[in-house]
């Protein structure tokens, strides 16, 4: 190969990586739908149905420091064929107790353990980018990756849904079951760079220092990374929150809509993301970290106009057709931000504090999350939604236009790298 030729991006390991993705996230995306939708229908209970919700995102918050920990000191394809194989067996183990057992602390008790697997998984896959493609090619990488867990979770929940409409939730349990099974089998043959580390002391203790090394690193080396993050969990305790309660509240109860109009509208969030994630790997490095303020207010104004979408007056076709559009290119924007971060801090973090800084970021940014939501939930119930959503674009598009010295000095150091 000549020195200045590219090597291809699509070579065997990370294929393989990409593949398994599929096979494990639509596994992944099938029974996280198809679980709390048999609970809805099994308990009739709304309230015990958002309930469960919560109480299961609270170990994906708190199992991604810790596999970001592990992702650096274990190797990382290892860690993907147990947590593959460990889902499998999980879901095994819920389709022979149901039916059994009381089906709400057995319910509890998957979906927690399955949304902790997950937050311990990602980190693994996120730290071996960087150890599988040169670093010309991590933002095609990472957008290869983003598309696919995108596609996943748009294809899970239609799959899912007509599996379960026509045959009920134990044959969507043995479907899950093979895709785990055969993801882990696959990544058994997938060779991921690895220099072992000598633990400093017991489980804990290491965690706590491996958590304090990123955290230190973070502080004094790279401290555009905690503004960064600032500005990531603002957004998603301001905007994010509010689209994801409101844009439900906005078709259904606003708009008078059927669930069907609903399930379109997601859909086209889900096709914006992968539309996004295509649109980064296209252009590649000819996108700028400096301009992600620029995705950020655009989005922030999007919002404005789903918010209008909703005035009195305006006619309830048109204004489903608007909050579907804008939903669309919500999901374009942010989803090309998202990867664009992801290679920056790929780029300009050492291989061994990848994991740990990944799963730090991705926890702080995403533990805003569920206070929004929450927060949104009582102001879409008491507020008209339209000036819900226009003051969530008001007060987000202001934090688009102080973040751009964040992302200039990130797209600095990433040029600088």
């Amino acid at each position: 190969m000549k020195p200045d030729q590219t090597p291809p991006l699509f070579r065997r390991d990370f294929t393989l990586v990409v593949i398994g993705q599929i096979v494990s996230l639509f596994g992944n995306a099938i029974v996280r739908f198809a679980l709390p939708l048999y609970l809805l229908r099994q308990t009739e209970s709304a309230a015990l149905f958002g309930a469960v919700g919560a109480v299961a995102f609270i170990p994906a918050v708190l199992c991604s420091p810790i596999g970001g920990v592990v992702a650096d000191r274990v190797n990382k394809r290892n860690i993907m064929v147990a947590l593959d194989f460990s889902t499998a067996g999980l879901i095994l183990a819920f389709t022979l107790l149901l039916g059994r057992v009381p089906l709400v602390p057995l319910m509890i008790s998957c979906l927690m353990i399955l949304y902790g697997i997950v937050g311990a998984y990602q980190p693994s896959v996120q730290a071996s980018i960087p150890l599988l493609v040169g670093p010309e090619q991590l933002t095609s990488a990472n957008a290869i990756i983003n598309m696919v867990s995108t596609l996943s979770g748009l294809l899970g929940p239609v799959i899912g849904g007509v599996l379960f409409g026509a045959f009920g939730i134990v044959p969507i349990l043995w479907v899950s079951i093979g895709c785990f099974t055969l993801s882990a089998v696959m990544e058994l043959f997938i060779h991921i760079p690895h220099q072992p580390r000598a633990a400093p002391g017991g489980v804990l203790s290491t965690v706590r220092q491996d958590l304090g090394e990123s955290w230190r690193y973070i502080r004094r080396e790279r401290p555009v990374f905690l503004s960064v993050m600032l500005v990531l969990a603002s957004f998603n305790l301001v905007l994010s929150a509010a689209l994801v309660v409101g844009i439900p509240v906005a078709v259904v109860q606003v708009l008078g809509m059927s669930d069907i109009r609903l399930g379109i509208t997601q859909a086209a969030m889900g096709l914006g993301g992968l539309s996004g994630g295509i649109l980064v790997a296209c252009l590649g490095g000819r996108l700028r970290l400096k301009q992600g303020h620029v995705l950020l207010l655009a989005a922030s104004l999007t919002s404005a106009g789903m918010g209008a979408a909703l005035l009195p007056g305006v006619a309830v076709s048109v204004g489903w057709w608007v909050v579907t559009a804008m939903s669309f290119a919500i999901m374009v924007m942010s989803t090309m931000l998202v990867v664009l971060l992801s290679a920056a801090v790929q780029g300009q973090t050492p291989p061994d504090l990848l994991g740990k800084v990944m799963a730090f970021i991705m926890a702080v940014t995403n533990c805003a999350a569920p206070l929004g939501q929450a927060i949104y939930g009582a102001l879409f119930e008491g507020c008209h939604p339209w000036a819900v959503l226009l003051g969530a674009a008001v007060v987000s598009a202001v934090m688009a236009v102080c973040s751009r010295g964040a992302f200039r000095s990130l797209d600095m150091d990433v040029s600088g790298s």
